[in-house]
């Protein structure tokens, strides 16, 4: 058995990579909708405010664009964490143990590069516009007036969110890098 002829796979390595980015934006879709439930918000509020500020002022249209762009996002963040780890060993989920650390950076990079510019330039301008002026209807005017005032409370618990989103991530290339889940029989 030890002169099997064992391959490693880079691009299931990055499909691995991408489906752990995938699974954990999930996760973290459930957390979002379980704050909603806590704090007695219309349930998918996060993901109407992404909908209303790319201009889908409906209810259910405004959530779903908002969900579904959150979690491309995840998977596409994802399948980038398989493509830098197979070029910079330092950040390779080499283990369980490994991958939540390498992870957990990765999620503070994605806070840091993505969510804070994007909630700073574009979203929280659009609430505050909403608040101060006239609003397409009833949704986004209540979904603006629940988020009046948070800022620093979502940049602050957005960064807890995306350490745990990045924890996931990692944990889950890394458990499947010491189940070798990339590696296959090479055929000759």
């Amino acid at each position: 058995m030890s002169s099997l002829n064992i391959h490693k796979s880079p691009k299931m390595f990055i499909l691995y990579c991408s489906l752990a980015g995938f699974i954990a934006a999930w996760g973290i879709s459930g957390l979002l909708v379980s704050i909603d439930l806590i704090s007695q918000t219309p349930l998918g509020s996060f993901f109407g405010v992404i909908g209303i500020s790319l201009g889908y002022y409906d209810p259910f249209t405004a959530q779903l664009i908002g969900f579904v762009l959150h979690v491309v996002t995840g998977t596409i963040a994802g399948n980038i964490y398989g493509q830098v780890s197979l070029f910079w060993k330092r950040m390779s989920p080499y283990s369980a143990r490994h991958g939540l650390k390498t992870g957990m950076i990765v999620g503070a990079v994605l806070w840091a590069v993505f969510f804070v510019p994007v909630a700073s330039l574009a979203i929280q301008p659009m609430i505050d516009s909403f608040n101060r002026g006239i609003t397409p209807n009833q949704y986004v005017y209540s979904l603006a007036s629940n988020f009046n005032g948070l800022y620093g409370i979502i940049i602050a618990g957005s960064l807890i969110f995306h350490l745990i989103y990045g924890a996931l991530l990692g944990y889950m290339s890394g458990r499947m890098t010491d189940i070798k889940a990339f590696v296959y029989p090479k055929t000759i």
